[in-house]
């Protein structure tokens, strides 16, 4: 139903939704983005919910000073790449190359954040496929189309057709990290679901899952908090 906006410094943007299934006024501040959320029953007054959003200001505030901080990619700065973080620095040519521990990346400083982006989506779609193809060898299934998106709220998914989608995010992860959710999706093409006899298909496309599951669990966040913007 929109945005509104609670002035001060900084302003604070605000998601504005309406639930059938809300019984009182809710906020929620994602984990991921910071993004806040002010959920209000399907028919309650609308100014009455804002002035339940006035009333909660301060605590929106504090929680949002208490997040850690974003990491922002620009010349100088590093940015994560399978699971070690590559200083940016300028570059010749017309493409972003690596240089021993360092990406360097041509072009002005203005666009580097964009250019460094659209490295790591190249990077992420040839690694995605390649862990796709192997494991669906592995299980004998072929798949659909693979797609690469900027999710927030999973890292991939497999629909009933067979297609996978992938957070291209990944690519920031160490590289078992990446192998599992590609083993994970693809094992959904024989069992879509996560019964035990799923399970059995992930630890038999990739027997020591547990351990890049658990690093994701407790460092995904931290993947979203790099931002691209210049």
């Amino acid at each position: 139903m929109g945005t509104t906006h609670l002035p001060g410094d900084p302003p604070l943007e605000i998601s504005l939704r309406r639930s059938a299934r809300a019984r009182r006024y809710s906020l929620r501040i994602s984990q991921l983005d910071g993004r806040v959320t002010l959920t209000l029953p399907k028919r309650a007054p609308l100014a009455e919910g804002l002035a339940f959003l006035r009333d909660k200001e301060g605590w929106i505030r504090g929680h949002l000073a208490a997040r850690p901080d974003t990491h922002t990619v620009a010349l100088g700065g590093t940015v994560p790449f399978r699971g070690r973080a590559l200083a940016i620095v300028a570059g010749s040519g017309r493409a972003p190359r690596l240089a021993e521990q360092a990406l360097a990346v041509p072009g002005p400083a203005t666009g580097v954040a964009a250019r460094v982006q659209g490295f790591l989506r190249t990077e992420a779609r040839a690694a995605l496929a390649e862990a796709a193809d192997r494991h669906a060898a592995a299980l004998g299934r072929g798949y659909g189309r693979l797609t690469l998106r900027d999710t927030r709220s999973r890292w991939g998914s497999c629909s009933s057709r067979g297609d996978l989608m992938f957070s291209w995010r990944l690519i920031m992860a160490p590289p078992q990290v990446l192998d599992y959710v590609a083993a994970h999706e693809v094992a959904h093409l024989a069992e879509m679901n996560h019964s035990p006899a799923f399970w059995a298909v992930v630890e038999r496309l990739m027997p020591d899952y547990a351990a890049p599951r658990s690093w994701l669990r407790a460092n995904g966040a931290a993947l979203h908090r790099v931002r691209f913007g210049d």
